[in-house]
């Protein structure tokens, strides 16, 4: 195997294929990319088993046909030290070379033949929907997924396909995210992608791409990459019975205020009480040793004063998805979870319940 390829194209691609490979074992042959020139093209393949990424590049020259792996982290490195400007890479016996004008490294290769084979499924249905809109809707949920809870599908987003529309939902049993579009065409399902590959999907498509699944896998597709990942076996909670169904007060705020008021009094510690009163609204901190206090007026058309204790993190996560100039706040009384929303966006967050 050999070829010719640009250092920045070819840096951009390695650095793309870290965060699918195998990092505790360097001795496993997943924490290998995998390198296979065939007409004229360049393919690379990366993949822990749960999670995988291949890419095709065919701005290459010289090629000739050969499969190759190499550890994809002692690649990066080497990669990232060269000038910008061309690279050879061969193979020889069972060693990868890396050669740019006088400078040669060596990499230690596995039997390509020994790598897996990332999923190749024809009968996956695809599901209709822009790739800009699953992109958007998922980031906003994304704070609000879990790490490492044992109740695993916690860990990742449920993506819920309901006849008219479909939810996108997130928990960390604190705060329960949902964000939704509306369903043209795709039929009912549930399935729960983690949130690993939440957050890798955010980062490789920013254009249109094909969205396949069943009731195991998930694939991303465009002409350049495609991105798969196995989806949680699981029953994610019955979140539907946590939305309120009706709200005693529900109030629009600008946003600026409530983000510049909240960041003012959290600096020491992250715990607030915010008091709305007919006339304003008071944000103090709730840490005893010290005092941060900050006042905004503004009419609330509210007849009686109540507060809200909560996790300030849990509000400007929201608050930082949202696009609106003002979001609304929703309650039925203190010490009760609260609602926060913003456009086909909202939260719902348990309070910090403080003694009356």
């Amino acid at each position: 195997m050999k070829f010719i390829i640009t250092k920045s194209i070819f840096e951009n691609i390695v650095s793309s294929m870290q965060p699918f490979l195998e990092k505790k074992d360097a001795s496993s042959i997943t924490s290998h990319i995998y390198l296979e020139v065939n007409d004229s093209k360049l393919t690379l393949k990366a993949t822990d088993y749960e999670i995988g990424l291949e890419c095709t590049i065919e701005s290459i020259t010289d090629a000739i046909y050969g499969k190759a792996t190499v550890n994809g982290s002692n690649l990066l490195g080497i990669i990232k030290r060269l000038k910008d400007a061309d690279i050879i890479i061969e193979t020889d016996e069972n060693n990868l070379i890396i050669k740019q004008n006088k400078s040669t490294f060596k990499l230690p290769m596995y039997d390509a033949d020994e790598y897996p084979t990332l999923i190749q499924k024809d009968d996956l249905k695809q599901l209709e929907i822009s790739t800009i809109n699953l992109i958007n809707s998922i980031r906003k949920i994304t704070p609000a997924i879990d790490n490492n809870n044992p109740k695993f599908e916690l860990n990742g987003a449920l993506i819920d396909i309901k006849t008219s529309k479909i939810n996108f939902v997130s928990t960390d049993t604190r705060r329960l995210a949902i964000s939704y579009l509306q369903n043209i065409s795709n039929a009912e399902a549930q399935f729960i992608i983690p949130k690993k590959a939440i957050i890798e999907i955010q980062k490789l498509f920013l254009d249109e791409a094909t969205i396949m699944y069943d009731e195991n896998n998930l694939i991303v597709s465009n002409s350049a990459m495609k991105f798969f990942t196995k989806l949680i076996n699981g029953k994610f909670p019955d979140y539907e019975r946590i939305i309120p169904q009706s709200l005693k007060y529900n109030m629009s705020i600008p946003k600026s205020m409530l983000v510049e008021s909240i960041k003012l009094v959290t600096s020491l510690f992250s715990n607030i009480k915010i008091t709305f009163r007919p006339h304003s609204i008071v944000f103090e901190s709730l840490d005893e040793d010290t005092e941060s206090k900050t006042q905004i007026d503004i009419e609330l058309n509210i007849d009686q004063e109540f507060y809200l204790a909560v996790n300030a993190k849990y509000m400007l996560d929201f608050l930082s998805q949202t696009n609106n100039e003002e979001v609304k706040i929703g309650f039925n009384e203190s010490n009760l979870p609260f609602y926060l929303e913003d456009e086909k966006f909202f939260t719902i967050i348990m309070p910090i319940v403080l003694e009356k």
